[in-house]
């Protein structure tokens, strides 16, 4: 009986999650609408806050599960994933470039209002895509089954809702990168969540993931990203794309290592007086 209870509870909280996310975002759909949408695009943000405190809250417990209490700690990851991933993406492009032989150049006319801007306009839809992916019901599905399941779980799901572009599903190397690059995409928000505890860390990476792939470095030479590359390589056959594809995801997954072993790196460091 007791088990039977617990399969109802666990399944209703289910359900109520899912009904409560995808109310929040018709919701906000709604209301998020001319001087709303230009000024404070947060609707959803707020909206699937308070139902993610509901959720927390037929449980007896708080926000902070998310780590999503506003102390100096919190927001240091927030700050930190921002300026970890630009530096990574960066990394990643000028490892590209040596690569392939592309240049990358500096922007001579730098559009510095509209790059700052853009943390302000990008913020919200990153944050909406955390406390859906990888907020609440991966925290649940976690302590139902297992991390790993979980993340299976929700990797896939995170690369789905990104298939729905016509442009990606009549390109073939498109669907590819996509299908190989979200799923890792995934796993370093979520490793992101799980050590450092609150959801402000992968909040930070993927907003500055999307900031620095429009606004550090891109193909666009007209001042609204700090750098653009020239000379851009276009893969002929498929071997060497998906060695490509390959070499950039691995990459990523050593990041994503060296997130979730960074205490005991640190331990070594420290040990080694390389670090005080």
């Amino acid at each position: 009986m007791k088990t039977l209870l617990k399969n109802k509870w666990n399944l209703t909280t289910y359900l109520l999650g899912f009904f409560l996310f995808a109310l929040s975002l018709i919701v906000s759909t709604l209301l998020n609408k001319g001087a709303v949408k230009t000024y404070f695009p947060f609707t959803s943000v707020i909206l699937l806050t308070i139902a993610t405190w509901f959720l927390y809250k037929r449980e007896n417990k708080q926000l902070k599960e998310l780590g999503l209490s506003l102390n100096f700690k919190n927001l240091k990851f927030f700050l930190f994933g921002i300026i970890l991933i630009a530096f990574v993406y960066l990394l990643a492009k000028y490892l590209r470039a040596v690569y392939l032989g592309e240049t990358i150049n500096l922007s001579s006319s730098i559009n510095s209002k509209e790059i700052l801007f853009a943390f302000y306009t990008i913020l919200p839809t990153v944050a909406v895509e955390e406390f859906i992916f990888r907020g609440y019901l991966l925290k649940k599905t976690i302590e139902l089954s297992s991390a790993v399941k979980a993340n299976i779980i929700f990797a896939l799901l995170f690369t789905s809702i990104h298939f729905f572009d016509e442009d990606i599903l009549s390109h073939p190397g498109k669907m590819i990168l996509i299908a190989t690059s979200i799923p890792v995409g995934h796993l370093l928000f979520s490793t992101a969540l799980l050590k450092s505890k609150t959801l402000f860390f992968p909040i930070g990476l993927h907003l500055g993931n999307n900031w620095a792939s429009r606004h550090l470095i891109s193909t666009d030479s007209s001042g609204n990203s700090i750098f653009y590359i020239t000379d851009s390589f276009q893969f002929n056959t498929w071997p060497g794309f998906i060695s490509f594809v390959v070499l950039w995801n691995l990459f990523f997954l050593l990041v994503i290592l060296i997130i979730w072993k960074w205490d005991k790196i640190a331990i070594y460091l420290r040990k080694n007086h390389v670090i005080s």
